[in-house]
């Protein structure tokens, strides 16, 4: 009787182990595997907007276009050599007066310094005394020539003073070659304040700003004696340099837009392209000619250098179609069934326009107005479905 009762009570007891091994037997239920759960992007199924959104939403064909790129350089600015001018001294001598000093703005032709010189007093000289000799030759010869046409005087007479004539005409045509090289013109002289008062006058060649003075007055001067620079910053060149690859799509002609630091961007066109590549960086030389007449650009300041061209023809869209979902870059399409959210490769980017290199065909309608409101409705549908 005890031996049944035992047996009775131990039958739960094995009941309950057996169940326990059962249960570590079972294998746990399998996470589901990335490629089973469905993400936003992964999903192709066209949502539906409420009508206010919908009356939001604007869409335009995906079409061929050229992208245009925008290269930026630092650039810096220069003088225009052409608008440079160092004036110099080509006779000793001592300056006398001082008619301009740094910072004037001067006119082409007006009188910069006078300088005393004992050399002009010579050259003078010799220029009246050559001009005084060739009238009397000439006088002579031209007299000689009625009288030998009488047969007054001889043949021979006539040679004699023609050759006085020449050789004192080819003397002072010397002199008077050397004085307008000096910038002394036999206008001047005719007017009298060279041979009163021996001075020789410095004009400025140029109009523009004296930006460099090396003259004062009683300061004793030589020839090539640089007494003044003067520049003209109406007109300035700025210089960059390109890598080779980008200076290869543009040639002279083309525009540049010149934009100085807290300034207005400046449009200019590109004069030169240095045909030989810089021995160390690699690099084309580029010049732009800049006008500057409010003096906006300082030469030696740097600015920045920006060029652009178009390639051939890709599809595009435009900048605002482009979003972002769940780190996917991509738009939406605007199809009969709907709106879909689609993955794109996206290429090149310029003038508001992006390449499209896959994911879109040339004609399909993409959505450029109201993207984020559409990506709104993509979000908040994922998020109700329990996705």
């Amino acid at each position: 009787m005890t031996r049944r009762l035992m047996t009775i009570g131990m039958v739960p007891a094995l009941l309950w182990l057996l169940s326990g091994c059962s249960d570590q037997g079972t294998p746990p239920p399998k996470p589901a595997t990335t490629g089973e759960a469905q993400t936003i992007t992964g999903s192709s199924k066209a949502i539906h907007p409420p009508p206010a959104v919908q009356a939001r939403l604007r869409s335009e064909p995906a079409a061929l276009r050229a992208v245009p790129t925008l290269i930026t350089a630092p650039g810096e600015v220069a003088l225009d050599l052409k608008q440079v001018a160092k004036i110099t001294s080509r006779i000793g001598g001592q300056v006398e007066r001082i008619h301009v000093q740094l910072g004037d703005r001067v006119k082409k032709g007006q009188a910069l310094v006078a300088i005393g010189s004992l050399q002009l007093d010579q050259l003078i000289e010799e220029y009246l005394v050559g001009k005084a000799q060739a009238d009397v030759a000439e006088n002579s010869f031209r007299r000689t020539e009625k009288l030998r046409a009488d047969d007054i005087v001889t043949e021979r007479k006539l040679i004699e003073d023609k050759g006085l004539y020449l050789e004192t005409q080819a003397r002072y045509q010397h002199i008077r070659e050397r004085l307008s090289n000096m910038g002394i013109s036999t206008d001047d002289l005719k007017q009298g304040p060279h041979e009163k008062s021996h001075l020789y006058t410095l004009t400025a060649p140029i109009a523009g700003t004296v930006v460099i003075q090396n003259a004062v007055r009683g300061q004793g001067v030589g020839p090539g004696d640089e007494l003044f620079e003067i520049v003209d910053t109406s007109r300035v060149w700025v210089f960059a340099n390109l890598p080779i690859e980008q200076a290869r799509q543009f040639k002279e002609g083309d525009s540049g837009t010149i934009t100085p630091k807290g300034g207005e961007a400046i449009v200019a066109p590109l004069t030169y392209l240095s045909p030989v590549a810089d021995e160390t960086t690699r690099t084309i030389r580029v010049r732009f000619e800049v006008a500057n007449l409010q003096g906006q650009l300082k030469p030696r300041e740097y600015v920045e250098v920006a060029l652009g061209w178009s390639g051939a023809p890709v599809i595009t869209v435009p900048m605002t179609a482009i979003t972002t979902i769940d780190k996917t870059r991509g738009l939406f399409l605007d199809t009969a069934d709907g709106y879909t959210f689609v993955p794109v490769d996206a290429g090149r980017e310029g003038g508001g326009w992006v390449e499209i290199r896959r994911g879109v065909k040339e004609g399909d309608r993409i959505v450029t107005d109201g993207v984020f409101d559409l990506k709104n409705v993509l979000l908040k549908e994922h998020i109700g479905s329990g996705e």
